[in-house]
């Protein structure tokens, strides 16, 4: 603990690094690269000020009245601050704003306005969203009265404290005006806001006191989340395989995870230099871990994937603006690393400069000083560009039921859910239309090419939600939240459903679904994932009877699916695809999008060797897709008797379907898609098919003769084969032993073996349900032992082949690997 004079010095060192964060020093502001923020600083603060001079009764800014949006009263604080900020900004050009004592008297008469009609007395606010109260409003006004502090102290003396107390009063999901760990609103990315402001307060009252809690605070969102023993039962946060979790059960790493990364480096910045800064000692590589096994998997050439974005998939920004906010991280990340940490960190920025197709515009970037550092990085020659991820890569993230598959030329990206992880997410008119894009949907992102033409905002306004790539669904008309219920939500107090209940979490914001079985098992850079596609909570429920009567649910289809992730191709297997209902069914192998002005050609050969003649249904041995604006190509196999329609449209549809509070756009896109479809009351199907990014149509031929088989395709076991590389990969969900070439597992299970070249074999297992003790695999055929095995994997001998009895209790559907090598005769020869 400081002594009270180093606390003074500290809390002085602290302060002067909010300031220097936010407005830059005077050697970051007079680079020329900088110049483009300060500017923007400037003309915002100017346009700010213009509004307050214009502003009606009840405003405080033209055109945001006051008294009952809370949107309104954030945005008041939001344009106080950037008019404070603007005074306090260094710069090599001169600005009348700097250092005017006349603008810093309006913006602390406006604090006091504010405060005196709309916000001190606590009792009469937390109107409308939560986030508001305890987060939203906070962040500006404790910037605030940081970049004011002196000027506050003589002009409008009590006027901090007072906003401090009354902040401290907004914490009503908090305990005694200051946090509470054990409350649900109190996680992630959101405690990281809280306690960031409350450090902030602390140095403003010269509380130590305050600081340190708020550090110890903030502490335990770093810390890795144990899914079985849980600090505090908080789910939030980042997991051992790198996914990351906001909401208790959406995966957000391209939303709240990004905003998090943006916190903890504020975080390292503002505590530098100070003595609390030995409270974070280690954090630093903490964060390390975060980007190389949490995000940098999911950007690819700059952007961030679509499916770990929430409701954030609905807005306009896009995925490339994602990663910006990343960039600006790893740059001050960087800049506290040493070593080949720092060399690698310095590399991946300039590597996502070079690769995206929209390099960040680092006027976006929080701090001038971050942009000077940027700047300085990318002119730096001696920084070679590399990515963080290897180029063949798979990661399993089963804690948050997503996979990446990453090869030179593509990624591709799955999206799952379960009994731990929410379908979807929607909330406050965003993502109006998601019901399924946790149920298997996928992207398949191609290198070369800028993906706002071909996913984002657009994506998901364009292609129907029932006919996103990769999903099961019932043909039938759906009605968003406000046409169900005139709200946002449904509201229904005397049953427990208010904009923010935990009921209203459950069934409407974010259901889980009802299956167990979503994961798979990663065998070096190759993968295997399976799902079972079950209802979301909210329909079980009203079949049990636990929901009011005019609560709308809609059902499921029936589907059992595999991906089996190779080098060229990934192979989809879907069984018992139906509904038991009786709607119609479809099934979309991929659906992708094209501008209007590209020329997108269809090119493919009937499984009797015919050319295909176009769109419509037809028994299709390949197809390839290939959109010569953007230079891309995708080709579709079937490996079995379906007969796939192919539809090549343009539609033009306002964003506003997807999102209330979008522009009014008209998006107009060719909708490329193909599909499998069931008519109503059709008997449950099996389908098989493999999407290979950038084929040619020779590479399309080779597969009919090619190195993929598939072994086994039911509800109980599906596998297949890759000839080429010698493997065989299987997805077990029922009970029981089940037999796929070589292998013999009990399930549910997910299983991989690959036979090496130098003689070796190697087994990857996992337990996709993550409720099971122990898996056993057999591998028949030579006995082997053991060359190398994870902990809780043992191998023994067994008539006819090779055991290995897994220990998966507690793994959390990790893999568990082990490299076999045949065992030696008697007479020493291998057998």
């Amino acid at each position: 603990m400081p002594r009270p004079a180093d606390a003074a010095a500290d809390h002085a060192v602290l302060l002067d690094n909010v300031v220097a964060m936010f407005a830059g020093t005077a050697d970051s502001n007079a680079r020329p690269e900088v110049s483009g923020k300060l500017a923007a600083i400037d003309a915002t603060a100017r346009a700010r000020l213009t509004a307050m001079d214009e502003a009606g009764q009840g405003e405080l800014f033209r055109g945001v009245p006051l008294g009952t949006s809370d949107t309104n009263l954030t945005r008041s604080f939001q344009y106080l601050y950037e008019i404070a900020l603007a005074t306090r900004t260094p710069g090599a050009t001169a600005s009348c704003l700097r250092d005017n004592v006349a603008v810093q008297t309006r913006v602390v008469d406006g604090l006091a306005r504010l405060y005196d009609d709309y916000y001190g007395t606590p009792s009469k606010g937390y109107y409308g969203n939560w986030f508001t109260w305890e987060i939203g409003i906070s962040s500006h006004v404790s910037k605030i009265l940081v970049l004011l502090k002196d000027h506050l102290a003589k002009y409008r003396p009590g006027l901090t404290a007072a906003y401090v107390a009354s902040m401290d009063a907004y914490l009503r999901n908090g305990k005694d005006g200051d946090v509470d760990l054990d409350s649900r609103f109190h996680t992630g990315a959101n405690l990281a806001d809280i306690t960031t402001n409350r450090i902030l307060q602390g140095a403003v009252l010269d509380d130590g006191a305050r600081i340190r809690k708020a550090i110890t605070d903030q502490l335990t969102v770093f810390a890795t989340v144990d899914p079985y023993h849980p600090l505090h039962g908080v789910t939030d946060g980042f997991y051992a395989d790198g996914s990351f979790i906001q909401h208790a059960s959406v995966a957000y790493t391209g939303s709240y995870g990004t905003g998090l990364l943006t916190r903890v480096v504020q975080t390292l910045k503002i505590l530098h230099g100070t003595s609390y800064a030995q409270d974070i000692d280690g954090l630093a590589g903490t964060v390390h871990t975060w980007v190389v096994d949490g995000f940098a998997p999911l950007i690819f050439e700059g952007w961030m994937m679509d499916m770990v974005k929430g409701r954030a998939v609905s807005r306009t920004a896009t995925g490339y603006d994602s990663v910006a906010s990343v960039v600006e991280a790893v740059v001050d990340l960087s800049d506290c690393a040493s070593g080949t940490d720092a060399t690698a960190l310095q590399g991946y920025v300039t590597y996502l400069a070079r690769t995206s197709k929209a390099a960040p515009d680092p006027v976006s970037f929080v701090s001038p000083v971050s942009i000077a550092r940027y700047a300085a990085l990318l002119a730096d020659a001696s920084v070679p560009a590399k990515d963080l991820n290897p180029p063949a890569r798979n990661v399993a993230f089963n804690a948050m039921d997503r996979t990446v598959h990453r090869r030179p030329g593509y990624a591709f990206a799955l999206a799952r859910s379960s009994t731990r992880i929410s379908k979807y997410e929607y909330m406050s008119g965003e993502n109006l239309m998601p019901w399924f894009q946790g149920d298997g949907a996928y992207h398949l992102y191609l290198s070369g090419q800028d993906q706002t033409q071909a996913f984002g905002v657009d994506y998901y306004t364009a292609v129907p939600p029932c006919r996103l790539a990769g999903v099961t669904a019932p043909v039938e008309s759906r009605k968003t939240i406000p046409e169900l219920y005139g709200t946002q939500w449904y509201d229904n107090p005397e049953r427990g459903f208010t904009s923010s209940s935990e009921s209203q979490n459950t069934y409407v914001y974010f259901p889980r679904g009802t299956n167990t079985f979503s994961g798979g098992a990663s065998l070096g850079a190759y993968g295997a994932a399976g799902y079972v596609q079950a209802d979301d909570v909210a329909y079980a429920a009203k079949q049990a009877g636990t929901l009011p009567d005019d609560f709308v649910v809609y059902r499921n289809a029936e589907a059992t699916k595999s991906w089996f992730m190779f080098d060229d191709e990934i192979v989809v297997l879907a069984a018992g695809v139906g509904d038991r209902a009786g709607r119609p069914v479809t099934t979309t192998i991929d659906s992708r999008i094209a501008d209007p002005s590209d020329v997108v050609t269809l090119t493919g050969e009937l499984r009797d060797g015919r050319a295909w003649l176009g769109p419509g249904t037809a028994p299709l041995a390949w197809l390839r897709y290939a959109d010569t604006g953007q230079g891309t190509a995708v080709g579709y196999v079937f490996l079995d008797e379906q007969q796939p329609t192919v539809a090549l449209d343009t539609v033009t549809r306002s964003r506003r379907l997807v999102r209330a509070a979008n522009p009014d756009t008209m998006v107009s896109k060719q909708v490329f898609s193909v599909s499998v479809e069931q008519a109503a009351g059709a008997p449950p199907t099996s389908m098989a098919y493999a999407l290979v990014p950038n084929a040619s149509e020779a590479a399309l031929r080779s597969y009919a003769g090619g190195p993929v088989s598939v072994l086994a395709n039911t509800p109980r076991i599906q596998a297949v084969q890759q000839a080429k590389l010698r493997i065989v990969a299987a997805n077990v969900f029922a009970p029981g032993t089940h037999h796929a070439g070589r292998l013999s597992a009990d399930g549910p299970a997910s299983v991989i073996l690959q036979e090496m070249r130098d003689g070796t074999t190697k087994v990857a297992v996992s337990d996709p349900t993550m409720e099971r003790d122990t898996v056993s695999v057999t591998v028949r055929g030579r006995t082997m032992k053991a060359v190398s095995a994870d902990d809780g994997v043992k191998v023994s001998p067994v008539g006819g082949g090779t055991r290995l009895d897994i220990t998966t209790r507690h793994a959390y559907g990790r893999s568990f690997t082990a490299t076999l090598r045949p065992t030696p005769s008697a007479s020493g020869v291998a057998r």
